[in-house]
């Protein structure tokens, strides 16, 4: 009998990069098992560590602490040569990589998806949907098209043979009429991914099993989401999104377990809201307040580089998150960087067409007019980043957490007030301070 109250899943709340990456780490700590479910490379996960910093892309985080059991999931697409020089780098620092565990059944971005995926945006021009160019959605898409090719093809050489010699007929043939691209040669391709399946196939298995073994046992796992419920493939701002599913409910199925494995949705949200890439942004600040906050929070792409947009809390998507998450708690992230500006604003409702509208609209052309409707509140100068509780926030702080709280319908349960893993502050009798071992 799996046991749902030691397992937590935690979703960016936003358009991604709100901070997953810190708040996973900090809590696994905790954790025996950390299970990413969806998405591949095109995600970020920074982790700050004293003087140390690692950038993930595929791995969870938890794989910065020895004893965690790390696991890729079959709702991910995976591109075998990053993922092997993103192991190369882990240990040539020292982290050992030894319990990752990678489901036989995720699929695995190959070159010629990195060509559609490319190709693709350069065809749309100022349409473009602004992806990492990494070969996402065309794996996604063969996943759909059934004519994919699995982590379980890893394990035997000539099974990947082939598996890709069914499939890159076709895959030519598309790359040629469609984007007079030459196309790839079978035995070339094969020879390019042989070291990466020699050095991964160990670590491939029935991941399905091994969470529901753990949980069985009472271990504690944690279900990391990427990107964010604004960049769902359903949910999110359509078609300026992500092509999988990122909400709390693709935890599941996306880790080979049934919807009754979980049982906490936490919400990852910044203090302010970014964006990276095209798409409607209501309360996007592009003059010197989303200048500073740029600059102030570092926001720029872990795996692009990319500058992201900026501006304010937006508490109409910090509502819809909450309801097409199922959220039963939320993290607060980058409060540190608000410090120091005399007035904070929370976009409470939008302006449409001489409406004033409170629920996140279902037309994309609707929100791409929609304009924020604010409440202000008082900033503060007190430097936040070495507070350790709650109570010890500037009152205006404390005011500004409650309101994004009673907004979002969500309880705060935990608050990072800068990068480091010791600048986080759970809140007392929250469900996070019994999973972190306190009251």
């Amino acid at each position: 009998m799996m046991n749902r109250a030691n397992s937590l899943v935690i979703v960016g709340a936003q358009w991604g990069d709100e901070g997953k990456g810190k708040v996973i780490d900090y809590l696994a700590a905790n954790a025996d098992v950390v299970a990413r479910f969806q998405g591949g490379d095109n995600a970020g996960h920074t982790v700050v560590y004293g003087a140390n910093i690692f950038k993930l892309h595929h791995i969870p985080s938890g794989i910065l602490y020895p004893g965690c059991i790390s696991l890729l999931g079959n709702g991910m697409v995976i591109n075998p040569l990053v993922l092997v020089d993103e192991l190369n780098k882990l240990e040539k620092r020292g982290i050992s990589t030894a319990n990752l565990r990678i489901s036989g059944k995720a699929h695995l971005i190959m070159a010629y998806h990195q060509v559609y995926d490319q190709a693709n945006e350069a065809l749309l021009g100022e349409n473009k949907i602004g992806t990492t160019g990494r070969g996402i959605g065309p794996a996604y898409a063969d996943k759909a098209l059934r004519r994919g090719l699995r982590a379980i093809d890893m394990t035997d050489i000539d099974c990947f043979r082939d598996r890709l010699a069914q499939v890159l007929p076709l895959q030519n043939r598309l790359l040629k009429d469609a984007y007079n691209y030459p196309g790839y040669d079978l035995e070339q391709l094969v020879e390019l991914y042989r070291p990466a399946c020699e050095r991964l196939s160990p670590m491939v298995t029935d991941t399905s099993i091994l969470l529901a073994d753990q949980l069985s046992e009472g271990k504690k796992v944690l279900f990391e989401g990427a990107q964010g419920a604004l960049l769902d493939i359903d949910h999110g701002t359509y078609p300026f999104v992500t092509s999988s599913s990122t909400v709390a409910g693709a935890a599941g199925p996306g880790s080979g377990l049934g919807p009754r494995s979980t049982a906490r949705m936490l919400g990852v949200l910044k203090a302010y809201t970014t964006r990276v890439g095209e798409g409607p942004f209501p309360s996007e600040d592009e003059g010197e307040t989303g200048d500073h906050l740029r600059d102030q929070g570092g926001e720029y792409g872990t795996t692009t580089g990319r500058p992201r947009r900026c501006g304010w809390f937006d508490a109409v998507i910090a509502r819809y998150a909450a309801r097409i998450n199922g959220l039963t708690g939320l993290a607060i992230t980058k409060l540190d960087v608000l410090s120091s500006l005399e007035t904070i604003n929370i976009a409470v409702a939008y302006e449409c067409g001489g409406k004033t509208i409170k629920e996140f609209p279902l037309s994309m052309a609707e929100l791409q007019l929609c304009k924020p409707v604010y409440e202000v509140f008082s900033g503060w100068d007190e430097d936040i980043s070495r507070v350790g509780s709650i109570t010890d926030l500037p009152g205006a702080a404390k005011l500004y957490l409650e309101a994004m709280e009673e907004m979002a319908g969500v309880p705060v349960e935990l608050i990072s007030v800068g990068p480091d893993r010791a600048q986080t502050i759970i809140k007392p009798r929250s469900y996070l301070a019994g999973w972190c071992g306190g009251g």
